[in-house]
């Protein structure tokens, strides 16, 4: 069967509504006239002016009388504050797998408590859903918004559409992590010092050989890492380079665990006797490797974990692991995010979580002399 195409006029009406929540035209900026439209995208001025009037049917548009056709001011109260109500919209890398569905009750509890409404997008950890997701909320009357980045130490393509929502004046918050050139209030988890808590503790149960694996397209690993490197560094220790395991989001299923795997083919003085995850999905996935060896946990080798997930205690060794503040997080956030609307003016300051360890049957002191 043929697949129907989208007509010209609605494709054209995406594109100008592109326009104006990419802040391209601002609020009472003229935009080029029938005509001109029609030139530029090769269509009549009949499918243009379908595609202008539907805009302006849905309040993105007005029209002055022999003067043409403007951008509507979208920050006004009265597109912000919905017959719906508050309407606050989410996006996160993920939505119902593994910490993601916590934050999420986190915040939709909290909103349900003051009778908002919660719009909920999900990117997958992808830029280019990212974008689709941003000019999605963009074109609902958001009061606020709430946005976990995706591959944050990766730049930000889709920094128009953070311009955007300054423009139309909507407050934002960050999880996680922030991009770098975003200046937005961020709740996010001291990254660093968990990394460093977590080899703080293998050393001093007497591992000298720690081998680390950190998904490091995101912040919260680069901090994992260096916070890893810091507590090695500050006790007179190095870190071999085959030791040390970086990787990005599209490598997550195999480099890890392919990596782990040829380090334990070694002789037992030359393998590390413990290691750190970027997170608990990981570890997990390691325990599996070190079963399909022959070798125990924790007695040939000790596994730390990140975020405190369900999963941690899902094995039967219970992971130690560094916690996650996750209903709290969101809970914090909508709260933040609230106190932005209400003050109607933006807020700098973030709310770092302290990484606390939990300590369960992961780690032992090394059987093997390092």
């Amino acid at each position: 069967m043929k697949e129907q195409q989208t007509p010209k006029y609605m494709q054209l009406k995406q594109q100008i509504l592109s326009w104006i929540v990419t802040a391209q035209f601002k609020p009472h900026e003229k935009l080029p006239s029938e005509n001109e439209i029609g030139k530029q995208f090769e269509m009549s001025r009949q499918t243009v002016r379908q595609a202008l009037g539907d805009l302006e049917q849905e309040g993105w548009l007005y029209r002055a009388q022999g003067k043409g056709t403007f951008v509507s001011d979208q920050s006004a109260p009265e597109r912000r504050n919905s017959p719906q109500g508050i309407t606050i919209g989410m996006i996160t890398t993920h939505i119902s797998d593994y910490i993601f569905p916590t934050i999420v009750r986190g915040v939709e509890s909290s909103l349900r408590a003051v009778g908002a409404r919660l719009l909920l997008a999900s990117t997958d950890n992808e830029k280019d859903k990212e974008k689709d997701s941003l000019e999605s909320m963009l074109r609902e009357p958001l009061t606020g918004l709430i946005i976990e980045p995706t591959k944050s130490a990766e730049g930000n393509p889709n920094f128009n559409y953070f311009l955007a929502l300054d423009a139309l004046k909507i407050p934002y918050v960050m999880l996680n992590e922030r991009y770098s050139d975003v200046d937005a209030p961020c709740l996010r988890v001291d990254d660093e010092l968990g990394g460093y808590r977590a080899a703080e503790h293998l050393i001093a149960q007497g591992h000298t050989r720690i081998a680390g694996f950190f998904k490091t397209d995101d912040f919260q690993g680069v901090h994992r890492m260096r916070g890893f490197l810091r507590a090695h560094r500050e006790q007179g220790l190095t870190v071999p380079p085959d030791f040390l395991l970086r990787y990005t989001t599209e490598e997550k299923q195999e480099k890890p665990v392919q990596a782990l795997f040829a380090m334990l083919q070694r002789e037992a003085e030359q393998r590390p006797t413990a290691i750190i995850c970027y997170n608990d999905e990981l570890a997990v996935r390691m325990l599996d490797i070190v079963r399909q060896i022959g070798l125990a946990v924790p007695e040939d080798l000790s596994i730390i974990g990140f975020d405190d997930a369900n999963l941690a205690t899902a094995t039967e060794v219970k992971l130690t692991t560094v916690a996650h503040p996750k209903t709290e997080m969101g809970a914090d956030a909508v709260e933040l995010l609230l106190g932005m609307v209400e003050k109607q003016r933006r807020q700098t300051v973030d709310k770092i979580y302290d990484p606390k360890l939990v300590i369960r049957e992961s780690t032992q002191a090394p059987t093997i002399p390092s």
